[in-house]
């Protein structure tokens, strides 16, 4: 895949999905701003491994949900690159609980840091992009933001949230050469599906047609073709990678 542009942040790139996409991107040829807000080693570790490939990658840490912080890192990275090309929205928390006990409160936790920031990043990276009337845009949804999910109310109105918000972004922004896509990743193997059992695991592959978790590469995969240049007519839509899990 070929990129027109020169660099890339991943927001919550230290670990998981997250720091496979950073890493998958880094050695097409991005220099890849690896954003974290508490995981300062693992970011660090996650810059080693992708400069031990031959690639590039600085570390940024702030917080996505703080939008002060957030309009200051895209001002640092561009003072230090002089553009930002691409931005993926991966950032993001979970405060599971069943909606008839969840407060107020812990919805709007999950809305803030999940769609709130990505609206930030969306935005700003927007105000930047459209002078070089060049940028593009993933934000990392998720499978529940289609179809809900018992004990995520809050999360799957983030990630729902995101989707339709996207597509809106992607109407405002395109006589400015600027495209937004998502992607929904369904189970994807990651450091805490690896602490599931064996029963509970087979209870989830049971469902997806393909009979097994995806891989956080897969996901990575996906993002950089709809990143790249070979997806330069595609703008506004949802990339479902889920195993054939939910094909609507």
């Amino acid at each position: 895949m070929q990129f027109s542009g020169k660099n890339v942040l991943v927001t919550g790139a230290s670990r998981g999905i997250g720091a496979e996409i950073a890493k998958v991107l880094a050695g097409y040829g991005l220099k890849v701003w690896i954003n974290y807000r508490s995981g300062a080693e693992a970011a660090d570790n996650v810059k080693a491994e992708i400069e031990a490939a031959g690639g590039e990658a600085a570390v940024i840490g702030f917080d996505v949900s703080d939008e002060a912080a957030f309009v200051d890192a895209i001002k640092t990275i561009i003072d230090s690159d002089g553009e930002l090309s691409y931005l993926v929205n991966n950032a993001g928390i979970t405060k599971d609980k069943l909606a008839l006990r969840m407060k107020t409160q812990e919805f709007m936790d999950v809305i803030n840091a999940n769609l709130t920031s990505a609206f930030i990043g969306c935005r700003e990276f927007f105000k930047a992009a459209r002078k070089k009337k060049f940028g593009s845009v993933v934000n990392i949804a998720s499978i529940v933001g289609e179809t809900g999910n018992g004990g995520q109310t809050n999360y799957s109105a983030s990630k729902g949230g995101m989707i339709a918000m996207t597509k809106s972004f992607a109407i405002e922004a395109a006589t400015s050469g600027i495209r937004y896509n998502s992607v929904t990743p369904g189970f994807i193997a990651t450091d805490m599906t690896d602490e599931l059992s064996d029963e509970i695991k087979k209870s989830f592959t049971d469902k997806i047609p393909m009979n097994r978790f995806g891989e956080a590469k897969e996901v990575a995969e996906a993002v950089a073709f709809l990143l790249s240049d070979s997806a330069s007519y595609i703008t506004g839509e949802t990339l479902k990678v889920n195993g054939g899990m939910n094909m609507a």
